[in-house]
């Protein structure tokens, strides 16, 4: 669980340096890459919230310390 919440944290922050790559490449002209790799982000962010969610209700994830 824990490598899996790891691979997606770094998929959000590559996914949102593409983004910041894609930006200050096309200059605003045509912003569709960037917004993709928004949107990409977004999705990742959603499933690793359900992930985390699950993973506390299954009881995967413990709140003791």
């Amino acid at each position: 669980m824990r490598i899996v919440v790891i691979l997606l944290l770094v998929a959000i922050v590559a996914s949102l340096a593409s983004a910041l790559v894609f930006l200050f490449r096309d200059q605003g002209r045509d912003r569709t890459r960037m917004v993709k790799a928004l949107a990409v982000r977004v999705g990742l962010s959603i499933m690793l919230f359900v992930l985390l969610a699950a993973g506390y209700y299954s009881g995967l994830i413990s709140d003791r310390l």
